[in-house]
């Protein structure tokens, strides 16, 4: 019967799905079977194709969502190929290119006809680890054992003297069944030690990455929770995620003192026409300096009535000064203060630390019929609250920028807008943004500029860099050269770019050849970099 090899990963992305499942069924009152969703839908491939694949396990990063552009799955056999195609075993030998080219058209033949057991399902291409043990045992008559050897030998250090006896093997036995030495060479050539998936972790693989994409395609308001509740994890950031939420029309609200509870929630909010819709609620927990002891004290003490200002919750959750302005900051008290910074003057009139360092830091004693709760002798003096109005100064509303700016601080997280919508209007209408780039031709120039949200540099290589606008996403390739020169430059994390544009096999990317950093905020998000 042989053995079963079960890998249980520890993947955000099933916590996600789960929570995902469970925000669907307590809002609609429907169950999910994943199993019996339709694997054919075609809008849902329709999604992939046009690498609407942000927060979608496996196929997120920008080289699966350029890899997914052309090879354009529509069941999930091909959704199999897509997860192993983007692999270093896989291009070590450029695989991708010839997987995507042959399945295009282009005129291919095996190398040897004992090759098509092992590649004919895979155009001739090693897309799976386990096609390493099958090549070997077709074309040169290894065994089980032999073949694994074989697959083991190329992933060890030092390996020069091993893999040259299996290649003498390889050569003797594949000469035995008819196979020419040149030809046996160019077959061992293709193998190689950098990391491949074995098929059937691709398959399961594939499957859940079709799951996560049909339920942000019809329950993007669930998935967008879900996924919020799960960071950090994937390849973006929270803010990244909250545009891709906004393009997939999901309000993201800044989290509200009397609403809000510690993780992120579905709250339904009145428009201006005064029609209800749902929306993604921040949780406390977004919030710096806010952990979860924090939180529950929040909702603890607005348990049985709603909290009338911000004196009042400072009364009654007990909250230390940075915490309770950094809500201020992130917006909580919005529903009950005309203006941030006048919020902020009056928690500092209002703040009066302890000897602990503390404000009513110690929970309030229930009396012994359970009613009102007793404070100890020491803090009701200590608590003892004086009349702040002649403190109070007549300041200026805090502006747009100004309250932007406290949200990156508090949250790394700006849910009403962008930074580039700030920025965009001190810019040359010559830097174009991300949604006018896709419509240029291979080799012209182009000005653009945006938040760094990727950078990723493999050893010796180009490096390649994602920035993000108020629109969408610009790819970006800097070759050594460039990056040797501008490398100081392109640490920051907003900038402004020239390039040229490459189109190449349905993928764009521009070609810096010059950049400039733009100073913004001391906060801005933080890219996610990469080897």
């Amino acid at each position: 019967a042989g053995f079963v090899k079960i890998d249980f990963l520890a993947l955000g992305a099933l916590s996600q799905m789960q929570d995902v499942l469970q925000l669907i069924e307590e809002r609609t009152g429907h169950y999910i079977d994943l199993s019996r969703v339709d694997f054919k839908d075609p809008a849902v491939y329709d999604t992939l194709h046009k690498a609407d694949t942000v927060g979608i396990f496996q196929v997120e990063s920008a080289a699966q969502m350029q890899t997914i552009t052309r090879i354009k799955p529509v069941n999930l056999t091909d959704m199999a190929y897509e997860v192993a195609a983007v692999r270093p075993g896989v291009g070590a030998n450029d695989g991708v290119t010839q997987f995507i080219r042959r399945r295009q058209g282009e005129p291919w033949d095996f190398d040897h006809p004992l090759e098509r057991k092992a590649l004919e399902r895979t155009l001739g291409v090693i897309l799976y680890q386990d096609q390493v043990n099958q090549v070997a045992m077709e074309v040169a008559g290894f065994n089980s054992l032999e073949a694994d050897q074989l697959r083991r030998a190329f992933r060890r250090r030092n390996n020069k003297t091993l893999l040259a006896q299996f290649w003498e093997k390889f050569r003797d036995k594949a000469g035995e069944r008819g196979v020419p030495e040149d030809i046996a060479d160019k077959i061992f050539q293709k193998f190689n030690g950098q990391y491949m998936f074995p098929e059937s972790h691709a398959f399961a693989f594939g499957v859940t990455a079709y799951h996560m994409t049909w339920l942000k395609y019809y329950y993007p308001l669930e998935f967008f929770v879900g996924i919020f509740n799960q960071q950090p994890m994937g390849f973006y950031n929270l803010e990244t995620l909250k545009e891709d939420a906004r393009r997939h029309e999901v309000t993201v609200l800044n989290p509200d003192i009397n609403i809000s509870v510690e993780k992120c929630i579905i709250s339904s909010v009145i428009s201006g026409t005064d029609s209800t819709h749902e929306a993604l609620l921040v949780g406390f927990l977004n919030v710096k300096s806010i952990g979860k002891a924090q939180a529950e004290a929040i909702v603890e003490a607005r348990q049985y009535k709603k909290f009338s200002s911000v004196a009042d919750a400072m009364r009654r959750t007990g909250l230390k000064r940075e915490p309770i302005e950094n809500l201020v900051l992130a917006g909580a008290f919005d529903s009950l203060t005309t203006d941030r910074r006048s919020a902020l003057w009056e928690v500092g009139l209002r703040y009066h630390p302890v000897a602990n360092g503390a404000v009513n830091s110690r929970k309030p004693k229930s009396s012994r019929n359970g009613n009102a709760p007793i404070t100890p002798k020491l803090e009701r003096q200590q608590r003892m609250e004086l009349p702040i109005e002649q403190d109070m100064a007549d300041l200026a509303p805090m502006t747009p920028w100004e309250r932007m700016a406290g949200e990156y601080q508090t949250m790394s997280l700006y849910p009403e807008g962008h930074l580039m919508n700030h920025v965009r209007p001190k810019l040359s209408p010559s830097v174009l943004p991300s949604d006018e780039i896709p419509h240029l031709k291979d080799g012209m120039e182009v000005w653009t500029a945006g938040l760094v949200i990727r950078r990723q540099r493999p050893l010796g290589k180009a490096v390649f860099i994602t920035l993000e606008d108020e629109f969408g996403h610009t790819p970006l390739i800097v070759w050594p050269a460039v990056y040797a020169q501008y490398r100081l430059v392109l640490r920051e994390p907003v900038l402004l770019i020239r390039g040229t544009v490459s189109c190449r096999e349905g993928t764009m990317n521009i070609m810096v050849t010059h950049a400039e950093s733009l100073q913004t905020l001391k906060d801005t998000p933080g890219s996610k970099n990469w080897r």
